[in-house]
């Protein structure tokens, strides 16, 4: 029920799933549910300061949810074309809704080891959107902006694969900082859960 619900407050329509894609390190789109997203964030604080990348943002649900009631910046990192046309469909429609200019909800179709991470990026969400290689790169270039910006740095794993973790754990700078378990989920699936890893300078 919630899942029609926020979409409809949010005037937007996220409750599909992605087509496979022919690159074997990318996973299908799945949208984070509702019921989790409101599990998280009745734990995890996020200021309109903070500057959030949803790598593997698909049609663009996290980046709605997160600026309607949040007021902090998203980008949505997407390499299918199709899922990034819907989601710039999608802010349009969340534009009327809210009836003032978004500025602070961005899309950009690339692959998420091309996006190029800025100085005030310092939150970053994954929903196992591909492989652990790309995975591992993309931290690496976090690392590298953060040496360059130094700045606290979150990362935000839902559903998180056994690789996922044991690289975190194991072979990161990175330390576990809070677990928030999806109540109802996790007790019948305990990947239903987020991760919160978090860099301090």
């Amino acid at each position: 029920m919630k899942e029609y619900s926020y979409d409809k407050l949010l005037n937007i329509h996220t409750n599909e799933k992605g087509t496979p894609n022919q690159l074997g390190h990318y996973y299908p789109y799945e949208p984070t549910p509702y019921e989790a997203l409101e599990a998280l964030f009745e734990q995890y604080e996020l200021e309109s300061s903070d500057h959030v990348v949803d790598f593997g943002c698909g049609l663009g649900r996290l980046n709605f949810f997160i600026h309607y009631f949040y007021q902090a910046s998203v980008v949505g990192v997407e390499m299918n074309e199709i899922s990034y046309r819907k989601a710039l469909q999608n802010q349009k429609q969340y534009a009327k809704k809210i009836k003032k200019p978004i500025q602070r909800v961005e899309f950009k179709c690339c692959r998420a080891e091309d996006y190029g991470i800025t100085e005030k990026d310092n939150r970053f969400y994954f929903f196992n959107p591909f492989s652990i290689h790309i995975f591992q790169r993309i931290i690496n270039r976090i690392l590298r902006s953060v040496e360059e910006s130094p700045r606290e740095v979150d990362i935000i794993l839902y559903y998180p694969s056994e690789d996922y973790i044991y690289y975190m754990d194991n072979q990161s700078v990175f330390r576990l900082d809070k677990e928030i378990v999806v109540p109802g989920y996790f007790e019948k699936n305990p990947n239903e859960r987020f991760l919160i890893y978090r860099l301090n300078i």
